[in-house]
């Protein structure tokens, strides 16, 4: 993951977390508690979700992982995230990856070895390839925090449809009959996630009218976008799906930046080193 950028999984799919588990899962569960480990020893990095939930086994964690590259260690990379959960929670994970890339899905799911009764290894975990998930499917439930992935699902229709199946995709959401707020960051959820399989020009084009119609710069997944600037990372097609208002966000803080260290006295020269803007653009902001 690149360390470029400030959004996690966590801040894009956090309220779709009831949504998957009970729709992609189907657990009869009751979700107690999230819990934020850091795999540190393993990864160097944040999980994506794992929530403490109540089921008909018992307590356990629900880990979810999102996926938009195939990984060919995914399997060693759960098992270790597995581990972690067990140690530090006391807690069976139920682990699942869902697969949100724009390539057929080739990850394995499970890592196995035999060298006799007392030396075996047998781990598996759950891929969903949302790519495989029916849109119509969708369309018929009332998990609408789903419809922010709606661009990715279908993959043999959107291939067929192209542009049109991005429409179909718009004009469900804007019918979501929820109020205004909640549809402003489906919506907008919905155009950073087209970035992994659409065109820039294709998705502007598409998402044109429903940005209007939404100001979508209300969105409160919008504004988390602009105003936190940089910290974590995510996958590479959402990079892709983001650049631009990532890169509005980051003109945007450094252009704070550049107006503190005027008001302490710094010359020029080295704001521009600090903050990368032209010496040009801090001039203007002395005026």
């Amino acid at each position: 993951m690149s360390q470029k950028y400030h959004i996690t999984m966590k801040n894009i799919f956090s309220d779709m977390a009831d949504d998957i588990m009970s729709y992609f899962l189907g657990l009869q569960y009751t979700k107690i508690d999230e819990l934020n480990i850091e795999f540190a020893r393993v990864e160097r990095r944040d999980s994506d979700m794992i929530f403490k939930c109540t089921t008909d086994k018992g307590n356990v964690a629900v880990h979810i992982e999102f996926q938009s590259e195939n990984d060919e260690k995914m399997p060693y990379r759960m098992l270790r995230y597995s581990l972690e959960i067990m140690e530090k929670h006391s807690l069976l994970p139920y682990q699942i990856v869902i697969y949100i890339g724009k390539d057929n899905m080739k990850m394995k799911n499970s890592l196995s070895y035999d060298f006799g009764e007392q030396n075996t290894l047998d781990y598996k975990y759950r891929i969903i390839n949302v790519g495989d998930i029916k849109y119509t499917d969708v369309l018929k439930t009332d998990y609408y925090d789903l419809y922010s992935l709606l661009p990715l699902m279908d993959q043999n229709r959107r291939k067929e449809e192209g542009e049109k199946y991005l429409e179909r995709c718009v004009e469900a959401i804007k019918d979501i009959p929820l109020d205004i707020n909640k549809k402003k960051d489906i919506a907008f959820k919905a155009e950073l996630l087209s970035g992994i399989i659409f065109k820039r020009e294709v998705i502007e084009k598409v998402f044109s009218e429903v940005m209007r119609m939404f100001r979508i710069e209300e969105s409160e997944t919008y504004k988390m976008i602009i105003e936190k600037g940089i910290e974590k990372g995510i996958e590479k097609g959402i990079e892709k799906g983001i650049e631009k208002g990532i890169e509005k966000g980051e003109k945007e803080k450094s252009i704070k930046i550049a107006k503190k260290l005027l008001k302490e006295g710094m010359d020029i020269d080295r704001i521009a080193e600090i903050t990368e803007l032209s010496k040009e653009e801090i001039k203007k902001l002395i005026n």
